[in-house]
């Protein structure tokens, strides 16, 4: 039975806006807009009938920012009757990462909810009193649509609806969307760089986490800063103006504490205004070839180093010289007199360290001892061996000799050795395995040193010939008469003198008696033959990497006993 009404005056027409403050979306009487443009998502598209079957062309049509109706005992518009209506709500939106939403919907008379055309909530029935309902339903990620059906019969008329995401941690364990449309700019003059984003889909997003990294490491735990949900935008005036590489992320996350994957890095190579660490652990040897300096090396990206060396108490004439290692030989030095060096770092943007404390040393004057010649250096696999001749000069002008080393041209020399004044080699066997220079000075009775001899390079990198040495000379010292030992003498071939071989490697066939190859260090061997008759010798001399030439030295003869 229809309940009588009294007359009550067609109501104003209301508007509806879609307003998203906290992810709710409601209807209220508030200004509608009219529908000559298509209504933008999250906005309704409102659609009002009059009967209750929604046939027929829409009376009037509108856009709505929410659903929140009371028109009581009169009609919904203008034009409209009081009883027998229907309105039509209709909205398309993206629903982010999608998750568990509850619709809210309050009605008299008759309410149905669609999402995707499937009926999720239906209660459509002509009643005397609003009747409340909530149901939670699931939306998968991306765009979906929204249908909202209401009819009044008869009676007063009342409607809301609101659709909202659950953000219960209990509830919520989707991750939003990663952030999208992420681009970063960096201005070199200050040093800053601006990180910006398109905002998320999400409805119960909480804000945003920005992550920054060194090239090579990894991004932390713990944000670099983090944004408001309405924020898309971060500036970064921490950045370190190092000349390193910096990467950037960014990660959404939610009101229930869910957390997106990162963004795409990011990269920015940052303005280096960045000046190198002051030059510390100088240290300095005065010798007869120069002052010899070293340091440790100041930080990772320099380029050289400035050396300033002055007379104590005065300046640097000449400027600096340019050294791109840790360690360097003034060979300019006065001798007897003190210098003060200091040193800057200059790395590869051009920026330089403060200035090194001075260090004072003093270049030694040379004995009258000869300075050793002929001073040759020959790799081996464990050592390097140095041979010289001792110079033209009395017998006692040098009580020893002292061997010096360095590993770049104009490196620091630094005392490996040292050998009596009867020894004219030395087996270098802390000698790196790249090139070295060696130079010896002589010592006199005082211990002073003469004037370095030439320098010798030696590379335990790579052979000094592409080929191994020559044939060796062979001398047969005995035949092996009488039961007597064949003994064969080796000597290098001709142009090896003086090369420094680690043996030699010999064939012996026929009668006399030894058989097989043998490697030997010696330049002699001798065995005793079994047998009477023809024997054949043949030899490979090896040199200090243990190669053997091409080409053997072969010595036939009679063994007679």
């Amino acid at each position: 039975m229809r309940p009588v009404r009294r007359f009550a005056p067609p109501a104003l027409a209301t508007t509806v806006v879609l307003a998203t403050a906290g992810g709710l979306l409601a209807v209220s009487p508030h200004g509608a807009a009219a529908a000559a443009k298509p209504c933008v998502s999250p906005s309704f598209e409102r659609q009002f009938f009059a009967n209750t079957s929604f046939s027929g062309k829409p009376k009037k049509k509108d856009c709505a920012d929410r659903i929140s109706h009371n028109w009581g005992a009169g009609a919904p518009a203008t034009g409209l009757p009081k009883d027998d209506f229907g309105v039509r709500w209709t909205v398309t939106r993206d629903f982010g990462s999608g998750g568990q939403f509850a619709l809210d919907v309050a009605a008299q008379d008759g309410i149905r909810v669609y999402l995707d055309k499937k009926r999720e909530v239906d209660l459509w029935k002509n009643v005397s009193a609003t009747r409340k309902k909530t149901v939670n339903i699931s939306i998968p990620s991306g765009k979906h649509t929204l249908r909202i059906d209401y009819v009044n019969w008869t009676g007063k008329a009342d409607v809301k609806f609101a659709y909202q995401p659950r953000t219960s941690a209990s509830v919520d364990k989707v991750k939003p969307l990663v952030p999208a449309g992420v681009a970063l700019s960096y201005t070199a003059t200050t040093g800053k760089a601006k990180l910006t984003w398109a905002k998320n889909k999400e409805m119960d997003l909480a804000g945003y986490g920005v992550f920054r990294r060194l090239k090579g490491a990894e991004f932390g735990a713990k944000p670099l800063a983090t944004t408001a949900a309405a924020t898309t935008s971060y500036t970064d005036a921490t950045l370190p103006k190092t000349g390193d590489v910096y990467y950037y992320e960014v990660r959404a996350h939610d009101k229930a504490g869910n957390k997106s994957a990162g963004s795409a890095d990011k990269g920015v190579t940052t303005a280096d205004r960045t000046a190198p660490d002051r030059v510390a652990g100088v240290t300095g040897l005065g010798t007869t070839a120069g002052n010899a300096l070293t340091w440790r090396a100041s930080s990772k990206d320099v380029h050289h180093y400035e050396v300033w060396a002055a007379p104590v108490g005065g300046k640097d004439q000449d400027g600096p010289a340019t050294v791109f290692g840790t360690s360097y030989t003034d060979p300019f030095a006065d001798a007897g007199r003190p210098y003060a060096y200091t040193l800057h770092a200059v790395d590869t943007a051009g920026n330089i360290s403060p200035v090194s404390s001075p260090t004072t040393v003093t270049r030694p004057t040379a004995s009258t001892a000869p300075a050793p010649a002929a001073l040759r250096g020959e790799p081996a696999d464990a050592f390097t061996r140095l041979t010289w001749t001792r110079a033209d000069g009395p017998e006692t002008a040098a009580t020893g000799f002292r061997v010096y080393r360095r590993t770049a041209p104009t490196g620091a020399w630094a005392p490996v050795g040292a050998v009596g004044a009867a020894e004219t080699s030395y087996e270098d066997r802390t000698a790196p395995k790249g090139k070295a220079y060696y130079y010896v000075a002589a010592l006199a009775p005082d211990a002073a040193e003469s004037v370095p001899s030439a320098q010798s390079t030696v590379d335990r990198r790579t052979p000094a010939t592409a080929t191994g040495p020559l044939p060796p000379r062979l001398t047969l010292v005995s035949a092996g008469t009488t039961r007597s030992p064949i003994t064969i003498g080796m000597k290098p071939g001709a142009g090896d003198e003086g090369r420094l071989l680690s043996g030699y490697v010999w064939d012996i066939s026929g009668a006399c008696g030894a058989s097989g190859v043998v490697r030997t260090k010696d330049a002699v061997i001798s065995w005793t033959p079994p047998y009477n008759g023809p024997c054949m010798a043949t030899v490979f001399a090896a040199d200090a990497y243990g190669r053997t030439g091409e080409q053997a030295a072969t010595l036939e003869f009679m063994v007679i006993r």
